[in-house]
């Protein structure tokens, strides 16, 4: 029988461009070894002896029902399908506990009035069943084909097996509390079976079988797992084991003292598209994409905004990388940005910051506290009289840096400042810093044991204060001392209409350019033209102007 049974139960992956609720699957399950084929050919056997006269016996006979030894069923993505031992759980009211106990429980009732289930073996779990989440991994690994290659759980998949178990129980523990405590809320059947499909994560149905003999329908150790089905909503779907394509049939071989076998076939029935289908859904396709595509032209527009005639846009987005080589740890930074005369900026942006602090960690010889402080400053530049020879003064952006002990002691490890690049683009600049000194003793104690130390009032003072207005700046006796560096990312974008403005006119002139010279090549050959039938002309007139006897006289002396 294994010469024609496949044993290849590997799963394989599609991707489909399809609704996953389209999906349609046909599961066929046909029973090989069975009680009723072997009571049949008793019971030929029997009626041969007996009309010989050999023997007298009574004939076996078949007390299957339809549908026992072989049974066929579309199932539909998510679709739920009642098992014989669910029929009999839901149909207590008292057993049902969560919302989706009691949506089960009118749906069950619902069966039992009509028709009933169409289903006997073949039933299914789908991804909000507590199947899914609180199964054991040993029934699951046990329920699978007997054909597979018995694989041991990982670590990983027992614990969260065992989380996933103790999260259920902790979840009836609270379903037992009064009812007027529980949020009474009955979710729909569509609610239920659409909000999966919202969230881009993994979703699972399995099918299973009922393989217990006829008599004992119904019962969790008779449950096998027959195949599984997984989409994470991008359109990758995993089933497991594939689907046959004519291939043979698998085989699952169950356990116990009645050894039954059973032919398993999985096709895919999805609905196929018709070809006028595929073309509008390709148009329509087209037409989402293009108006993706405008989509984020029409939130920027087609024209870029400019600033006002004679106005400079500065946009500065940097960051403070890091500060190292000061002599304390835990330090942070604080700076300033001062805009000199004829610069302006947003009326709510801020003009300070303070980073936040960071401990210093060895790189080296040097000690590197990385703070990744991003920043942003948009200032505008507009000058009264524009001149070449003087360009701007650019903004100053003032810093000091501060260090804080576990005993909230501050101290002062060094002042600096930053000139914005007066070029555009991305520019990396160490900014040296250095902190003021107070000579003695005393003021060394006090900045170790207490903290504090000599701060400038006017952190313009680190460069050119903006209120001087002489020629020299004089810091005589001023005592300093060198301390590290702070080091700065910057990307800077400048605007302006004089820039659109000078190259138009490089364009336009070098457009004149060109066309005069090509004017000047065209007067060249027109005058080389002109010369040339002026010349033609002269020799001409000579020529008619000579006597007919001397030109005959020089043609004879030629030949």
């Amino acid at each position: 029988m294994s010469d024609w049974c496949n044993s290849d139960i590997g799963e394989a992956v599609y991707r489909s461009l399809d609704a996953i609720k389209n999906l349609r699957i046909r599961v066929s399950l046909k029973r090989v070894t069975t009680t009723a084929s072997l009571s049949q050919q008793l019971q030929q056997q029997v009626l041969s002896q007996h009309d010989g006269g050999v023997i007298e016996l009574v004939p076996l006979t078949s007390q299957a029902q339809p549908g026992d030894n072989e049974e066929d069923v579309i199932i539909g993505w998510q679709e739920k399908l009642f098992s014989q031992y669910e029929m009999e759980l839901f149909q207590n009211e008292t057993a049902c506990q969560s919302p989706l106990d009691r949506q089960y429980n009118k749906e069950v009732t619902a069966l039992t009035k009509t028709k009933g289930r169409q289903n006997r073996r073949i039933f299914t779990y789908t991804d909000y069943d507590r199947y899914t989440n609180c199964h054991s991994l040993q029934q699951l690994q046990d329920s699978d084909l007997l054909n597979t290659a018995k694989t041991k759980p990982t670590f990983l998949a027992e614990r969260m097996a065992t989380v996933r178990h103790r999260r259920q129980d902790r979840r009836t523990m609270d379903s037992s509390f009064p009812k007027s405590k529980i949020i009474n809320w009955e979710p729909s059947d569509e609610f239920k079976r659409n909000s999966h499909e919202v969230n881009n994560v993994m979703q699972t149905m399995h099918v299973m079988g009922d393989l217990g003999p006829p008599g004992r329908l119904g019962q969790k150790e008779n449950e096998f797992l027959l195949f599984t089905v997984k989409t994470d909503g991008n359109g990758t779907i995993i089933v497991k084991p594939d689907f046959n394509k004519g291939k043979e049939p698998y085989r699952i071989a169950t356990t116990g003292t009645n050894k039954e076998i059973w032919n398993l076939t999985i096709e895919n029935v999805s609905a196929t598209m018709k070809s006028e289908e595929k073309e509008r859904e390709q148009h329509l396709y087209k037409d989402l994409y293009v108006r993706h595509r405008e989509f984020p032209n029409s939130l920027v527009g087609q024209d870029f905004e400019m600033p006002p005639p004679g106005v400079l846009r500065y946009l500065m987005n940097g960051e403070i990388v890091s500060a190292n080589g000061f002599e304390y740890d835990n330090l942070y930074v604080h700076f300033i940005l001062e805009l000199p005369n004829n610069w302006s900026s947003l009326p709510m942006q801020s003009q300070s910051g303070v980073t936040h602090t960071s401990r210093t960690k060895s790189l080296g010889k040097d000690n590197v506290a990385y703070f990744c402080y991003p920043f942003t400053f948009e200032v505008f530049f507009m000058s009264e009289k524009e001149s070449e020879e003087s360009g701007p003064q650019w903004p100053v952006l003032y810093f000091k840096v501060v260090s804080q002990d576990s005993w909230q002691r501050y101290r002062t490890e060094g002042y600096g400042y930053l000139l914005f690049p007066s070029t555009p683009g991305k520019h990396i600049l160490t900014c040296h810093t250095w902190r003021p000194l107070q000579t003695g003793t005393v003021s060394a104690l006090r900045r170790f044991f207490i903290g504090g130390s000599p701060e400038l009032e006017d952190l313009s003072y680190v460069r050119i204060p903006g209120h001087f207005k002489g020629e020299r700046l004089s810091r005589f006796g001023f005592c300093t001392k060198s301390s590290g560096s702070v080091k700065f990312n910057l990307h800077c974008i400048q605007q302006s209409r004089a820039f659109v403005d000078s190259t138009s006119a490089r364009r336009r002139r070098q457009n004149a350019f060109d066309q005069a010279q090509g004017f000047n090549h065209h007067d060249t050959l027109l005058s080389t033209m002109e010369a040339f039938q002026r010349a033609r002309r002269k020799m001409q007139e000579v020529r008619e102007s000579l006597p007919i006897d001397f030109i005959a006289s020089v043609s004879q002396i030629q030949i």
